[in-house]
């Protein structure tokens, strides 16, 4: 489509050249009051269905950050299980996890002694007391040791815990396995008896019997005893499709419906330096194999139990398409030269084996072993992160794309390097584009790719956000700029085919990075005005872009709005919906005057439109733990929905129209979205 075919899809008159994208905002009646503000008039053409937007346009990145994945989506409670965070000299530290009774009581310390030779590090423990010698005899509940998690344990009543261990023991011995508050009262416990032996797992599942948000586990004795342990893990039975997700995390970014899913970064990925770079294959395999490492960007160890595998499962889970960033070579501080690059391109292969390979080849055999024989479908792969104009990129990057277009020849590439304002001096499929700034900058960016070039290489815009002071933790206007820039895309979604905001979580209780789109605790979850903006957009993916113009008597009243419409069908209902969405970034309201053709008035079934409001009483409010839902979207009843109504839109304010539509034979052929199967999946995956 030609630059001048896509301005006829929305053309902005009276005034203004200004590309204005218009929020429908909530209103409990919607006939206008007879003392009108400014007026603006939407022709919206229905009489084509119009261009189809990509079933990726709008989905999500997701990094580990903020403890995003270690302690948050990931289900895992136990910090640390392995001692490996305090390094491998030992003695070494071993914080989060602590000694429970006195030095005469016990003994701990750290040495390379485990069974599991990539994570060589375990715990002695040395029990001196004994309940059965009357002279030295232990406090009650024993001696041992406990680990808090990350910041507190959420052990709810009636829930069940499977707890894993590695143990080895000079002599029998009971020990109990033990979820408890601070002040010792028991959540859930299970009493074991250990005969003396080598290296063994053991499992047990607790069902708690009260509920604490701030618990520990602990693993105490009351015998004298010598013993070891390692690679311990707890993990709540119930979590997201069973996959070891947390499940209200998870459920959340579900609801979005997102079309793709970025991980597992970002910074991440590169490392400040390589040795803390993410390498794929050290977070595969069983969970005690599992090196783990320092994020050394973000400042915190991981001990990847969220790697590469469950990146790809989570996908599937929610019906996204994967999108691997791989580090290539680069970190932030340095960089491999091509001369010797080949080692890091053989290790891409090798990963995209690992996803897509027959169990047969050894990567495919190595992820059927894993429960995931069927391959999982990754088509786009990113060939670093943010590393354009570093040392050896462009050259380096050329040995990963002609490599993997040979074995591959169906994967996308991404490229770091951004195409929206000239032409890439390099094949590519997408390129990254990513963006933070203020409000004010966001909004006018509806127009960034107005005037890009519509053929070549797409736009992957992986990044987004307003931050800085305009954003706070979370505030309406940063979601108001974001909203109107998403609106921008979904009308240039001709050449701009992904788009996923960031970053997506973050842990109240360690902030690198603000805004995020969902904060949570240990129990406690609530989205940002930024994540509620991404609800209003879940129904684009695979929709029809309608073409629209906007009038006003006023240059003003177009300059703080921006609009479109989109037709979309429903298989399961077998209903058809137009939805026009608005943004009223400016501090007046609006009247919107909305003229449909295309549509007749008997085809609109009312019992079916709706109208969704999201605004506040002012643009820095945000939502919280005390308050989640201060400002979220509202949803009503569309009164007297037609094709021709006049709404209200208030100031700071995005609201979408969905108006229920009873289909025609002809809409609905057009409007349904192919599904086909990948050649090296059985699950389909939308084009």
């Amino acid at each position: 489509m030609s630059a001048g075919d896509r301005h006829a899809l929305h053309t902005v008159t009276a005034m203004s050249r200004l590309l204005c994208i218009l929020v429908v905002a909530f209103t409990t009646h919607l006939v206008v009051p007879a003392l009108a503000q400014s007026t603006v008039t939407l022709k919206v053409n229905a009489t084509n269905p119009g261009r189809q937007i990509p079933s990726t346009l709008f989905g999500l990145f997701f990094e580990e950050i903020n403890h995003a994945g270690d302690g948050g989506l990931w289900a895992e409670l136990v910090q640390n299980r392995g001692f490996e965070a305090g390094g491998l000299n030992v003695p070494s530290i071993i914080e989060p996890w602590y000694k429970i009774g006195t030095a005469a009581q016990i003994t701990i310390g750290t040495e390379c002694s485990s069974p599991h030779a990539r994570n060589p590090v375990a715990l002695k423990i040395e029990v001196l007391c004994d309940n059965n010698d009357a002279s030295l005899q232990c406090p009650k509940g024993g001696v041992g040791v406990a680990n808090p998690g990350f910041w507190g344990m959420n052990i709810l009543s009636g829930s069940k815990y499977r707890v894993e261990y590695w143990l080895k023991t000079t002599s029998s011995f009971n020990l109990s396995v033990a979820f408890t508050s601070a002040n010792g009262t028991v959540l859930a416990q299970e009493h074991v008896s250990l005969n003396a032996g080598e290296w063994r797992k053991y499992s047990v599942v607790l069902m708690a019997t009260s509920t604490d948000h701030n618990a520990r586990l602990s693993l105490t004795s009351g015998t004298r005893s010598v013993f070891w342990v390692d690679q311990v893990s707890g993990m709540p039975t119930d979590t997201f499709k069973g996959h070891g997700f947390r499940k209200e995390l998870a459920t959340m970014i579900s609801d979005l419906k997102p079309g793709f899913l970025r991980f597992p970064g970002g910074c991440y990925v590169e490392g400040a330096r390589l040795v803390n770079a993410f390498r794929w294959r050290d977070s595969v395999g069983p969970y005690e194999n599992r090196p783990g490492h320092y994020g050394d960007v973000w400042y915190y160890w991981s001990d990847d139990g969220f790697g590469y595998f469950e990146g790809l499962q989570l996908a599937e889970d929610l019906g996204a398409a994967p999108i691997w960033v791989f580090n290539n070579g680069i970190s932030h501080e340095q960089s491999v030269s091509t001369d010797v690059i080949g080692p890091w391109v053989q290790d891409v292969l090798e990963g995209i084996e690992f996803a897509r390979g027959p169990v047969s080849s050894k990567y495919g055999a190595m992820r059927a072993s894993m429960g995931h024989p069927d391959p999982f479908p990754l088509h786009h792969v990113a060939i670093g992160n943010e590393d354009c104009y570093k040392p050896y990129y462009k050259e380096n990057y050329m040995e990963f794309y002609k490599a993997i277009k040979l074995l591959y020849p169906d994967i996308q590439v991404i490229s770091n390097c951004d195409g929206s304002g000239a032409a890439l001096d390099h094949p590519a499929d997408l390129y990254d584009y990513h963006i933070y700034t203020n409000a004010n900058n966001l909004f006018s960016m509806r127009h960034q790719f107005d005037k890009t070039s519509r053929s070549g290489p797409k736009a992957f815009v992986s990044e987004y956000a307003v931050t800085g002071s305009d954003s706070g933790k979370g505030s309406l206007l940063a979601s108001l700029a974001e909203g109107a820039f998403l609106i921008g895309l979904e009308l240039n979604s001709d050449v701009v085919h992904m788009a996923s905001y960031a970053p997506l979580f973050v842990n109240d209780n360690d902030r690198r990075w603000n805004p995020d789109a969902i904060v949570f605790n240990s129990w406690q979850q609530y989205g940002t005005p930024s994540y509620w903006v991404q609800q209003f957009f879940k129904k684009s993916n695979g929709a029809y872009l309608i073409s629209s113009t906007m009038e006003a008597d006023s240059a003003s009243a177009l300059a703080n709005l921006a609009t479109s419409a989109v037709r979309t069908y429903n298989a399961s209902t077998g209903m058809e919906y137009m939805i026009v969405k608005a943004v009223n970034f400016g501090s007046s309201a609006l009247n919107l005057s909305i003229a449909v053709s295309g549509i007749s008035a008997n085809n609109v079934v009312a019992a079916d439109s709706h109208i969704t409001v999201m605004t506040s009483g002012a643009v820095m409010d945000e939502n919280s733990f005390t308050n989640p839902k201060k400002v979220v979207p509202q949803v009503s009843q569309a009164e007297n929905a037609a094709p021709n109504m006049q709404i209200l839109l208030p100031a700071h304010s995005i609201t979408a129209l969905e108006l229920g539509l009873l289909p025609t034979k002809s809409s609905t052929a057009t409007l349904e979205v192919t599904q086909v199967t990948s050649k090296d999946s059985k699950a389909p995956f939308l084009v």
